[in-house]
């Protein structure tokens, strides 16, 4: 008798069925072939990730936060995705967050047996105040794990939004509990049940969509330019500069003059610039303009240089 997993991250895939007797070369080559097909599964979601980049803007908007749950790579790949806003938008560290199940032991070594702890979730959602207003989005390859399931349980029980992203349909238990469904279906990995691999990447690509889509919505990027960050070290005072000077049309020196009156916030200068104006009333102005540059200096980028 032939058994065939229900989860498509679990089957069995035919084109590298002889993989073990493959050259260097062509495991590579089997492997970009299936990786071509992601971003093509990603696309079919777009509806779905759009809500998601709704919903994670309007929690934002309203004082709520995003939480990323999961176990596994999943969970690793969450823990990534929220430890990235902060230097890339400046955000507090509170406003974006990974919970992994097992904790941060977790994210350095395999805690294959706290995926199946139920309890532990909703102590992992407790320490970390999940409430109405919030956000939470569960990431699951397989669409099975009960520790993600049950955080988004509870989730819905405390009054907050739910999301979950996954690559094989998820049984109906789970989608009770979901709001907003993203799914883009990768098929069996190369390795059977590699999840890190197709699917990892999958996710990657739709937890980059999400809060790279809500930062903008946000104004946290003045046309595709990153601006909403801080210098806080040499690297990030030399960019902060050069966006200074590309945006502004000034030298070095009035870029970090600039730089230096408003506190070190690129997009306070911006507007502190273009408005001729104090950094109190620069962030009167983006306070007006829902943190938008274009709204608050009523004026496009500079055009981008071939």
């Amino acid at each position: 008798m032939t058994f065939i997993d229900p989860r498509l991250t679990e089957r069995r895939n035919p084109r590298s069925a002889d993989i073990d007797l493959a050259s260097p070369l062509e495991i590579v080559d089997l492997i970009n072939s299936e990786d071509r097909g992601v971003p093509e599964a990603v696309g079919t979601q777009r509806e779905a990730i759009a809500r998601a980049v709704e919903e994670a803007e309007a929690t934002f908007r309203r004082g709520g936060r995003l939480f990323y749950v999961g176990a596994g790579t999943s969970g690793r790949l969450g823990v990534l995705d929220a430890s990235e806003c902060p230097p890339t938008y400046g955000t507090d560290p509170e406003m974006v967050q990974g919970i992994i199940a097992g904790g941060h032991k977790a994210l350095i070594r395999s805690q294959e047996g706290a995926e199946d702890r139920l309890e532990g979730a909703v102590e992992d959602l407790t320490a970390h105040g999940v409430r109405a207003g919030d956000f939470v989005i569960g990431i699951a390859a397989s669409g099975t794990t009960p520790y993600v399931r049950q955080a988004l349980t509870y989730a819905r029980k405390v009054g907050a939004r739910t999301g979950l992203v996954a690559c094989s349909p998820p049984p109906q238990t789970t989608l009770d509990v979901v709001d907003i469904l993203m799914l883009p279906l990768t098929g069996p990995e190369v390795v059977t049940g590699s999840t890190r691999m197709k699917a990892g990447t999958a996710t990657k690509l739709v937890l980059n969509m999400i809060t790279t889509g809500a930062m903008i919505r946000l104004g946290k990027t003045y046309g595709n330019l990153m601006v909403d960050l801080r210098a806080t070290n040499k690297k990030l005072e030399d960019r902060s500069e050069r966006i200074l000077m590309e945006v502004c049309d000034v030298g070095r020196e009035e870029a970090r003059d600039l730089l230096a009156a408003s506190g070190g916030i690129v997009k306070t200068a911006i507007v502190m610039h273009y408005l001729d104006a104090s950094r109190d009333e620069a962030e009167r102005a983006l306070a007006q303009a829902n943190g938008v540059i274009r709204r608050a200096i009523n004026r496009a980028p500079p055009p981008v240089r071939s």
